[in-house]
């Protein structure tokens, strides 16, 4: 008898469309500034609340294997860049329904395929190709040329500036940046008071003269060692401690360190004794009770247990020779290590992880000792103390770190997160993670083609706002603001207004295809309605102001004589025409800028409260189309005998109350 095959089941495109749809319904919940928060419930009656689409989307009780792609690719992106999965959702359902109605017009008139699917089918993934290869080849030059010149660009000095601000100041780009940002994720309450201990970790963690990349690669690289969350206390409980918090306590009993220095060492492996020289064997067997070899045999065990005491107290002693007092491990040392090390009135710390191991040997500058019997003064490091803590209901162990002029680069610290639970805890720490990881693809460069390059010499600088210091070449301004990483745009649909305007204008430059441009129109005006789609959520409560934002926005950009800069004032982010302005801004200066009353001018209106990362927002699209064209190259779902081990859990590493099991809502 033959095996009996598994069904199958044949993709068209309404089925992609319906089932991303689904999803899309789940997101909208939660998103824009007007968005709610959605209960997360189990069938064991927990329950928590949550605005992060990724928490979201992993949470969902997913059958549809096409769903489960879909969030394995926001996945994906969302551990890269630590933002956009809600964005993501509704870009892709929008990109599906343009995509959707092009087919459908497309199929009706065609007469190659046998069926109106078929031709559906086919046209719908010649159009996702279409638009990946754009994507590619000309999205970051269009961004360069409609996005680009009406943003900011950060500048990794704010963040020295913002500790000498007022408590109450809000003028801080990084701070709006950051406040949207946890906007989405938290909510407004926490928003500013989250936003401005970011900005202090930053700052502690600064880097002299360098590049903000390596400070935020390196915060990114050693998170799971520099935060401690602790449950019980409100957010606003949370704050940084000087040094470094090891997340385990004493195995031995703590000396007082607090007005001395102390010097540390850090061993890898068990501290064993010496090993036996060339020629000589210790003969171990097995021998019946009471015999005379079995007497030999106890003899021996005897023996080699004093050695290997007295083995262990030479390297106690060469150790206390050598000032050391704090021994930090990464196994669990012997009882008799132990007993050695109190006596000789020396602290260990067992059992630490690799991660705060790693991130105590970087900024200690010292090497874990391999061998006991070979430590050398590099690996011993010197600290200010070493000192029990209470963080909640737990101990840790304390240390600061000494520095001398040449080596000192950074103040380091470690982050308290505090929530009332487990599950906010844990929301609180990813969302400080993720902005971690936003503000690292911020600084990111996007490409640039050779064909942007001689557009932006051509084209004149039509008084933009846009200036920086000359630290390329000698270039004009428009030129260099291009190259430099970290510029951000007003939150509230500012880029997909304007992006979609340059696409627009664009599709219009091509409106007579040769073979060149075959199909580019096309694929250009289908982005530029899908990304509509963000601001009209974003302004699904007011939809005149959604007309009015628009209209607005591109008055500025087509009007040379207003060029529109943007202004702080009052923590509110205006777009202004600079063509009549009485303070005009000074070459060299950001556009973003605490301005006086007289700094407005009549042709003002307000835009929103936050910011958001350009390159973020190139990397969203690139996955976004990726996706699309994975879908829709789809065209059987085959049944399985085999499970199907996905990377979502682990991609994402979301635990709720102790477990990682997030597939049961």
């Amino acid at each position: 008898m033959g095996a009996r095959m598994l069904p199958m089941e044949h993709l068209h495109l309404e089925h992609v469309l319906q089932t991303v749809c689904v999803l899309e319904s789940v997101i909208l919940r939660s998103f824009g500034p007007e968005g709610g928060q959605v209960l997360l419930t189990r069938d064991t009656g927990q329950a928590m609340l949550s605005r992060s689409g990724t928490r979201i989307l992993t949470a969902l009780r997913l059958e549809h294997p096409l769903a489960r792609m879909v969030v394995e690719c926001v996945l994906k992106h969302s551990t890269v860049t630590g933002d956009g999965s809600k964005t993501f959702i509704v870009l892709l359902a929008s990109l599906l329904r343009m995509i959707h109605t092009t087919a459908c017009k497309e199929a009706s008139v065609s007469h190659t395929y046998n069926s109106r699917e078929a031709a559906e089918a086919a046209t719908a993934a010649h159009l996702a190709g279409e638009l990946l290869a754009f994507g590619l080849q000309e999205l970051v030059d269009l961004i360069a040329t409609g996005v680009v010149p009406y943003g900011c660009y950060l500048s990794w000095e704010d963040f020295a500036a913002k500790t000498q601000l007022p408590a109450h100041t809000n003028n801080h780009c990084v701070q709006k940046l950051l406040a949207s940002f946890f906007h989405s994720r938290l909510g407004r309450t926490q928003c500013d008071f989250i936003s401005n201990l970011t900005c202090e970790l930053l700052t502690h963690w600064k880097y002299k003269n360098d590049q903000p990349t390596l400070s935020l690669q390196f915060i990114n690289d050693n998170w799971p060692a520099l935060h401690t969350p602790v449950l019980g206390f409100p957010i606003t409980c949370s704050r940084l401690i000087e040094g470094q918090v090891i997340h385990r306590d004493f195995a031995t009993a703590c000396p007082q360190t607090d007005h001395q220095p102390v010097r540390a060492v850090v061993f890898t492996e068990y501290l064993q004794p010496k090993l036996l020289s060339a020629g000589e064997v210790l003969e171990l067997g097995c021998r019946e009770p009471g015999t005379e070899e079995n007497s030999r045999q106890e003899g021996s065990i005897v023996q080699f247990n004093a050695w290997a005491e007295r083995s262990l107290e030479c390297v106690i002693a060469n150790l206390q020779s050598l000032g050391v007092s704090v021994l930090l491990s990464a196994v669990k040392q012997s009882a008799a290590v132990l007993a050695l090390a109190a006596q000789a009135d020396m602290c260990i710390v067992d059992c630490i992880s690799e991660d705060e191991l790693s991130l105590f040997a970087q900024l200690s500058g010292a090497r874990p000792v391999v061998n006991c019997w070979m430590i050398e003064p590099d690996h011993i490091a010197r600290l200010t103390f070493c000192r029990p803590i209470l963080l909640g209901a737990h101990r840790y162990v304390h240390v600061a770190f000494q520095y001398s002029e040449e080596r000192l680069m950074v103040k380091p610290c470690s982050l308290v997160i505090c929530g009332p639970g487990e599950g906010q805890t844990d929301q609180y720490a990813r969302a400080f993670g993720d902005a971690i990881r936003m503000l690292l693809s911020t600084w990111e460069p996007m490409g640039m083609t050779a064909a942007t390059k001689s557009k932006r010499r051509l084209q004149p600088n039509k008084g933009s706002s846009l200036h920086m210091e000359n630290q390329l070449s000698s270039a004009p301004p428009i030129k260099q603001c291009l190259l430099e990483p970290g510029c951000v745009i007003p939150a509230g649909g500012t880029f997909e207004f304007l992006l979609n305007h340059a696409l627009l204008q664009h599709s219009r430059s091509c409106s007579v295809p040769d073979e060149t441009n075959m199909g580019i129109p096309a694929v250009s005006q289908i982005l530029a309605n899908a990304l509509l789609s963000v601001p009209r959520q974003i302004y699904s409560h007011s939809p005149r102001r959604f007309l009015q934002t628009q209209t607005r926005l591109i008055s500025f950009t087509e009007n040379p004589s207003h060029p529109f800069s943007l202004v702080y004032k009052n923590n509110i982010i205006f777009i202004q025409g600079q063509g009549n302005s009485e303070y005009p801004l000074e070459e060299g200066k950001q556009s973003m800028h605490c301005c006086r009353e007289a700094d407005l001018s009549s042709e003002v209106f307000m835009l929103d409260s936050g910011l958001e990362s350009v390159s973020c927002k190139y990397q969203l699209l690139l996955a976004v189309l990726q996706c699309v064209s994975s879908l829709l190259q789809v065209d059987t779902v085959l049944r399985t005998h085999t499970a199907l081990h996905t990377q979502s859990r682990r991609l994402a590493n979301i635990s709720w109350e102790g477990t990682e099991d997030e597939t049961d809502y």
